[in-house]
Parts: structure tokens; sequence; C-alpha cells
């Protein structure tokens, strides 16, 4: 787990770097994409099930870019593109064109549902964190 955790630590924060995100928050958009593997790992474990995961760890990753955001002072999305990176589900979409060109319809199409479910419920809890804190928020 800890060298997935560092893994995913190394590519968040090279993915940051293609995403132009300010140098002095590359390592903060690193260690959230970390958490949000460490988190997908945990939920994993104890639910079985990667789209209940992707949900639960991309909340949490909305939560603390949402935290670094108003520390720093910067937009959201700053934090959160390269934070959700973990959650993104690249294999899943990977499986589904595997076998769409393998003509085998029925693998193709578990993945693409898959794919979308995940894609799903990461808006969804995007969705949930924003608005919660636009609730929380001082007009």
């Amino acid at each position: 787990m800890v060298v997935q955790t560092m893994g995913a630590f190394f590519a968040v924060l090279s993915f940051a770097l293609i995403l132009e995100v300010p140098r002095k928050y590359v390592f903060h958009a690193g260690f959230i994409g970390a958490a949000c593997w460490v988190i997908y790992l945990i939920s994993l474990n104890y639910t079985s099930s990667v789209i209940v995961a992707a949900f639960v760890s991309t909340l949490v990753v909305a939560f603390i870019s949402h935290i670094f955001a108003r520390r720093f002072k910067v937009p959201v999305t700053v934090f959160l593109v390269a934070g959700i990176l973990p959650s993104v589900p690249g294999a899943s979409i990977y499986r589904s064109v595997y076998y769409m060109i393998r003509s085998v319809s029925d693998l193709s199409s578990y993945y693409l549902t898959e794919t979308l479910q995940i894609a799903g419920a990461i808006a969804m809890a995007v969705f949930i964190m924003d608005s919660l804190f636009r609730l929380g928020q001082k007009n």
C-alpha cells in the first residue's frame, strides 16, 4: 500500500505539472492525490465496490481541496482536478474498449456501464461537497 501511495503521489504531482498548477501548490496536489488513493483502497477493502470507493475517495478529495483552496486563497480546481486522478476509471475505460474491439459485447457493455457509474459517482461527490461548502458560506 505504501508503494502504491507513493506512486499515486508522484503520478498526481506529475499530472499537476502538466496541468500547470502553480509550482508552490504542486506538492499539495500530490498529497491530495495520495490521500485519494489511500481512501480509495480503504473503501474498496470495506465495500468491494469500485463505484462506492470512487465516490468516497472523491468526496474526501473535494473536501480537502476546498480546505486548501480557502487556506491558500486559490480556486478549488487547482487541487481538485489533479487530486481526483486516482479515482478516474482508466482501467474500466480500457477494458470496455478492449472488449469492444474483440467483439465481446457483454463484457464491453459491463465495463462501459461501470465506467459511467464511476464517472457519475465522481461527479456526484464533487457536486455534494461543493453544495455543502456553498451552504456554509457567508453571503
